[in-house]
């Protein structure tokens, strides 16, 4: 196996055996990058003096036998969202201007650092994280690695494409209707958005309470693992969470015994391609014959896109506002999104939130009865990259194309998204577990017993 193929943990106990070093793990990373990458267009900045100045540094401190932290020496990189000292962070946008003083790590960011992990560039966003795919006016498009005509879902589209095609084993996104499960699903990888407030963010997101920050790996275990970095606290974030009790990677052979767990194929209401739907549809018929048992039944709230949307619309004028000169160069459609929000009061607002918190209710009561709910993540494969919204399709709106992850933004939900499987034309399909909030730790539990019924 090469480092390219491995996952953060067995990265890191390589290094622990003297196996590999933190400087070839990374310069794997590093000749990958090269390999593959003016293809996929996931990486938007590359520092390979500063990587490989960082990776030197892990390897003396695994040479001395101190790690300076869970994961000190293993190659990511940074969403193009998350502020990074010493590199720009563009948002994708041709509005922000390179050329200023960086000097402040977001709280992800600051995490990582502090753990040792190696930074090798930033990766690809749409302006502004605002859509379902990943393309911008400033970096072009990013194609999902599995199939290059297709897309890598969005809006963390290049952290995913970096996870799938070897680019570095683990990535952390941004979620604010989906961003980190769409292209989880679409790149067949582990996406997972924790509870609103578990991962501190700073600056505060325009997306408030929808927004959502938590890690992208290729098996839950390292999504685990990350957990443990990133949910640390940070004074910066005032609708942060306290620390967890335990770790999350610690919690996650917990006894699952005698749960109650629901399926829904379609929520009730969502269109679903029958290819995924037979795929999930075998997937949970695993897990069932399995010993865990399922039980089919839908969640009873209808579709709360007008509201969903009146939201985003609003938060991203407050952000838009911001940027001087914005209207001259962004996204035509992430300016109708602006001239939305700019249209709508205080009141549609605040009657926007009243559905969500009506959702919310509805979803609390529901897992009174169900401790986790089972959905496909996406009600279609990737489609053709280079469009906001599957082409041929009339829709409008990326969120018309998500149905299954933006209602969950609304709740404030822990929800992950893991492979269950491909279509005849060997796409992936993404299999989504959601549980009450706080419930992080069961959700991931779940996830990993999941998988290792899904892999085998």
């Amino acid at each position: 196996m090469t480092p390219t193929e491995m996952t953060a943990v067995e990265l890191v106990a390589a290094y622990g055996a003297k196996e590999l070093s933190p400087v070839e793990a990374t310069e794997a990373v590093l000749a990958r990058i090269d390999e593959v990458d003016g293809e996929i267009n996931a990486m938007c900045l590359v520092d390979r003096e500063s990587a490989l100045a960082q990776a030197r540094a892990s390897e003396a401190r695994w040479q001395a036998g101190a790690p300076q932290g869970l994961l000190d020496g293993v190659p990511t990189s940074m969403k193009d969202i998350f502020l990074t000292k010493g590199w720009p962070t563009l948002r994708g946008s041709k509005s922000i201007d390179p050329d200023q003083t960086w000097d402040v790590d977001a709280p992800v960011t600051a995490r990582l650092r502090e753990d040792g992990m190696v930074f090798v560039g930033k990766n690809t966003t749409p302006e502004i994280a605002w859509k379902g795919v990943t393309d911008s006016p400033l970096t072009g498009v990013t194609r999902n690695p599995l199939d290059t005509r297709m897309t890598a879902g969005g809006s963390s589209g290049g952290a995913a494409a970096i996870v799938a095609a070897g680019m570095g084993p683990v990535a952390v996104g941004t979620d604010a209707g989906g961003s980190i499960r769409i292209p989880a699903s679409f790149c067949g990888i582990v996406g997972f958005k924790p509870t609103h407030g578990r991962v501190p963010m700073f600056p505060a997101s325009p997306f408030g309470p929808l927004a959502h920050a938590g890690p992208m790996t290729r098996t839950v275990e390292d999504a685990a693992l990350l957990m443990d970095i990133i949910s640390l606290p940070d004074h910066r974030d005032p609708t942060a969470l306290a620390p967890p009790r335990a770790t999350f990677r610690g919690e996650l052979a917990r006894d699952l015994t005698g749960l109650h767990v629901a399926y829904s194929r379609d929520l009730g209401w969502v269109d679903v391609d029958p290819k995924v739907a037979a795929t999930v549809d075998a997937a949970v018929a695993k897990v069932d014959a399995a010993g865990l048992h399922v039980t089919a039944t839908d969640p009873g709230f209808d579709d709360p896109f007008d509201a969903f949307e009146l939201l985003w619309g609003a938060s991203a004028a407050t952000l838009l506002r911001t940027m001087p000169g914005a209207r001259d160069t962004i996204d035509p459609e992430l300016g109708r999104a602006w001239d939305l929000g700019e249209s709508v009061s205080g009141v549609d607002v605040f009657e926007a939130r009243a559905v969500a918190a009506g959702l919310g209710i509805t979803m609390g009561a529901f897992h009174e009865q169900h401790n986790l709910l089972i959905t496909p993540t996406m009600p279609i494969p990737a489609f053709e990259a280079g469009h906001d919204v599957p082409p041929g399709s009339g829709m409008t709106h990326w969120a018309q194309w998500t149905p299954f992850t933006y209602p969950f933004n609304m709740t404030q939900q822990p929800a992950i998204s893991i492979p269950c499987g491909t279509t005849a034309a060997g796409l992936p399909v993404g299999l989504q577990i959601i549980g009450p909030r706080h419930s992080d730790d069961l959700v991931l539990a779940a996830a990993r017993w999941m998988e290792g019924v899904l892999t085998g």
